[in-house]
């Protein structure tokens, strides 16, 4: 059962709970402590020790349920021996009765359905059919046909399974596994030798292989529907913005709050403890109270250091905006780790628009910064705009964030404005979403702005806006 417990916390995890090896080790004290016997104080139990949030929780439960409450489907009624063992007192007539229905379907005349009796007749049959297996069939051992068919899973790697096509093929290994090919080998033996034994064998046969799919169908849609999720997130996290479909913008954006979420956990601000500086008296004090006043513990004050300033301008011009949407999201995802992040917009003219995040949700706000300043480019006039709303604040604390292709229309491109952002900027990073063979081709004045720049990268995906906020936050701290 631990490598069951394992299992499910790969589950957990493929559905993006976040457990810790510290916190597995908790799950397997709680299993340790509770057991297996009672179902429910056992959901109880792992939820608390693996489910951190409402959301969290909610989807623990449905990933227990579906781990944990599998039952194996009930014994076919025709089945002769199935009767005799769940009416061990059933008269001879009816069981007949039985048989007949049976071999009525199986598309038989008449005659007895007796494997024993062949068995016994047989020693090589008998030799190839003495196995667990045929015994757990023979006497409906549910409880052991369940254990068995799920360590044979485990042992072929079935809760690696990715995509429907593998089912067929995790089957046939299960089947193998829990030595099917006896069974399958002694229905060749009767079927040459014309036996009624025949029907009652393949009955056994099918029944296993429809239990086995079962299986193989349930662990698919457990384990295969996270692992997707995840195998989708990682496609349209590489892929072009302007490549993805309509009707993945739900999840793109959902995606990009997880990813400035895991930035924001790993670039938070851990207050340190100094020691020197100016004595806080008030904390010191009170931190005395229960030495009697004696102030053994000195607590100072910490010097407040001047927080960053993000300035990010970004061109929502038709062939860029796309890119533009989400650089935004990503920055006001991370307002708890970069506080002060003030955004403009430009095509052809440019305009701050810090104040549309501040009244509306990042949705809408992108959207409304897409209509008021969608258009032709153009950087030189809209670099003389910048100049005039925020030339003056930067300083040395201030990262300048452009987005854009650089594609001037043959205009002006104003690096005069850029050499003076260049000389008073922390630093300035510009992110041009075409490739960098593009660079300098037509319209493009991508070299010359580069040279104002103390990074330039390419940025057409999700994946790189994470790598590049990473290195953003990653200075700042």
């Amino acid at each position: 059962m631990p490598s069951r417990l394992v299992s499910f916390i790969n589950v957990l995890r493929s559905h993006d709970l976040r457990i810790s090896p510290a916190e597995s080790l908790d799950a397997v004290d709680v299993v340790t402590r509770l057991g297996y016997s009672d179902r429910e104080t056992l959901r109880a139990g792992l939820s608390h020790s693996l489910a951190k949030s409402a959301e969290e929780k909610a989807t623990f439960m449905q990933c227990f349920d579906q781990f944990f409450s599998y039952q194996l489907p009930e014994a076919r009624e025709t089945d002769s021996s199935d009767a005799a063992t769940a009416l061990p007192g059933a008269d001879a007539g009816a069981l007949a009765d039985a048989d007949a229905a049976l071999a009525e379907i199986n598309g038989e005349g008449g005659g007895s359905l007796d494997l024993a009796g062949e068995m016994a007749a047989d020693a090589g049959l008998a030799a190839q059919l003495d196995t667990p297996l045929m015994e757990m069939l023979q006497t409906d051992d549910r409880s052991g046909l369940s254990l068995a068919i799920a360590q044979a899973g485990d042992a072929v790697g079935l809760p690696e399974i990715e995509m429907f096509t593998q089912k067929g093929q995790f089957t046939r290994r299960i089947l193998d596994e829990l030595g099917e090919r006896h069974i399958r080998d002694a229905v060749v033996t009767l079927e040459n030798a014309g036996s009624d034994a025949l029907g009652e064998l393949q009955s056994y046969r099918d029944r296993l292989r429809e239990l086995v799919r079962d299986h193989v169908e349930r662990e698919y849609l457990l384990h295969a529907q996270g692992r997707n999720a995840q195998f989708m997130d990682e496609v349209l996290a590489r892929a072009k913005l302007n490549n993805i479909e309509h009707h993945y913008s739900q999840r793109v954006q959902e995606l990009v709050r997880r990813m400035a979420k895991k930035l924001a956990a790993r670039h938070a601000r851990k207050r340190k403890v100094t020691k020197r500086g100016q004595l806080n008296m008030g904390k010191t004090l009170r931190r005395g109270i229960p030495n009697d006043g004696i102030l053994f513990d000195l607590h100072w004050k910490a010097v407040n250091r001047n927080k960053p300033q993000i300035l990010a301008i970004c061109d929502v011009s038709g062939s860029v905006a796309a890119y533009a949407k989400f650089l935004l999201m990503f920055l006001y995802n991370l307002y708890d780790v970069l506080p002060r992040v003030r955004s403009f917009a430009f095509s052809s003219h440019l305009g701050e628009v810090s104040d549309l995040f501040d009244q509306h949700s990042i949705e809408k706000a992108v959207e409304l910064v897409n209509w008021q300043y969608g258009g032709a480019t153009d950087y030189g006039g809209s670099l003389a705009d910048f100049a005039k709303l925020a030339l003056d604040d930067i300083d040395s604390q201030t990262t300048v964030i452009i987005l854009g292709d650089a594609r001037n229309n043959n205009g002006d491109p104003r690096l005069d404005i850029m050499q003076s952002i260049f000389a008073r900027a922390r630093q300035v990073i510009w992110l041009n979403p075409e490739a960098r063979v593009m660079w300098g081709s037509g319209d493009s004045e991508m070299p010359r702005y580069q040279s104002c720049s103390h990074i330039a990268a390419e940025c057409s995906s999700l994946a790189h806006l994470e790598r590049i906020v990473d290195g953003l936050l990653r200075s700042h701290r």
